[in-house]
């Protein structure tokens, strides 16, 4: 059956755009948003080791990017297994105020399009990468789920890197995207069904 995939990213536009060389702010009550040169990876100050919220910024290549969105994004491996949750867009605002400058406030809307693109084929790739099967060797469910949270993080790291270094190379915009761990839940006996239906990931879904 085929994988399907969706990835919403709203207000990006706005929220690029309204940047400024400060410390961006962020809403974290239901914002709904998410040969290349090898990307340079992040410091150890990265979503995936700062516990139940999201660091709101992160140090890559010598250059600060501040959180400017959270992403909700879903993908299902077959019918039966997939993930659902929320994916971490930093960005540079200096690069930001400067592309205003050059090109004008306009420029990111497309800016948008492009990431949102990208977005879902690494979401999808990081999912068709990750085993989503029960593990027999887990010590109990909540290592079982650890364990996934982390491979998906890690998949989904990987196969953001080319993705992320071509949007650079095209915007000048310096850019990170990362999975948020906590917010995980992950589906393996209906992943189909439950993306069909609003509710359905608490109930069928299993989350770190």
């Amino acid at each position: 059956m085929k994988a399907s995939s969706h990835l919403l990213i709203i207000g990006i536009l706005t929220t690029l755009a309204a940047c400024s060389t400060q410390e961006t702010k962020q809403d974290l009550n239901g914002a709904k948003n998410v040969g290349p040169q090898q990307a340079a990876p992040a410091t150890p100050d990265t979503p995936q080791a700062s516990g139940q919220n999201p660091a709101m910024t992160l140090t890559k290549a010598g250059k600060k990017l501040n959180l400017v969105r959270i992403m909700d994004g879903a993908a299902c491996k077959n019918d039966f297994e997939g993930v659902k949750g929320s994916f971490l867009l930093y960005a540079d605002p200096s690069d930001i105020e400067r592309i205003k400058r050059e090109k004008g406030a306009k420029i990111f809307g497309d800016f948008e399009a492009k990431i949102q693109t990208f977005s879902e084929e690494v979401l999808q790739q990081a999912v068709n990468a990750t085993t989503l099967a029960e593990d027999p060797f887990a010590l109990g469910k909540d290592e079982a789920r650890e364990k996934l949270a982390r491979q998906l993080s890690l998949n989904f790291q990987k196969a953001a890197v080319a993705a992320i270094a071509n949007f650079e190379k095209e915007t000048t915009l310096s850019i990170d995207i990362a999975a948020f761990p906590p917010s995980l839940i992950f589906y393996q006996q209906g992943c189909v069904a439950a993306l069909d239906e609003p509710d359905g990931a608490e109930t069928n879904g299993t989350k770190p």
